[in-house]
């Protein structure tokens, strides 16, 4: 009987418990590259400046355009510095755009992952989503989630990739296309702030 509860709790809605939740740290990071820098809108409007006005507190934009995944742990100290309660994780396109071996993305991701758990803070795995050559990305950002109980953002570029009145560029939002991604970053974080 209750082999059959935990199934069915499982397959209707069970959902992984979030490593660190409640943690002492006081800033939410955002750690990326261009989509979290901007790139397109500029700093004032990305999408870590328009979240921190939904959440009545600072986000700090770590974002760095042109950063890969790859090179991402290079910048970890700065990131931990900041005294993250929470860090967002947002890397995948220069990787993909510069051929960067799929298995060292990997790699990094997964030591991003363990490097902001270890120090506390809740880690937050933001997948961008929106062009179809991506998916594989979102597939590992989603397996690594519930590996480690991290959290997942799905897609912040579904419904904005493709979309002139969204794009700066072919690639990144304007103002109005960061405006839903921080409402999308938003709706999953809510739960744990």
């Amino acid at each position: 009987m209750l082999l059959l509860f935990g199934a069915g709790w499982f397959m209707f809605g069970g959902k992984t418990e979030i490593k660190n939740v409640g943690n002492p740290g006081k800033n939410i990071v955002a750690f990326g590259d261009s989509l979290t820098a901007g790139y397109g809108a500029g700093k004032d409007r990305a999408y870590p400046a328009v979240l921190s006005q939904m959440v009545s507190r600072p986000v700090i934009n770590l974002g760095l355009s042109g950063d890969t995944a790859a090179n991402a742990p290079s910048r970890l100290p700065q990131v931990l510095q900041a005294e993250p309660y929470m860090v967002l994780i947002e890397f995948g396109g220069n990787d993909y755009m510069r051929s960067v071996p799929f298995l060292q993305t990997e790699q990094a991701i997964r030591q991003i992952v363990d490097e902001v758990q270890s120090a506390g803070a809740i880690a937050v795995l933001v997948d961008t989503g929106g062009y179809p050559a991506m998916g594989r990305y979102s597939k590992l950002y989603k397996q690594i989630a519930k590996e480690k109980q991290a959290l997942f953002v799905p897609g912040i570029l579904d419904g904005i990739f493709g979309k002139s009145k969204y794009k700066a560029d072919p690639i990144h939002p304007n103002a109005a296309g960061y405006e839903i991604v921080a409402q999308k970053v938003h709706k999953a974080i809510k739960p744990y702030l």
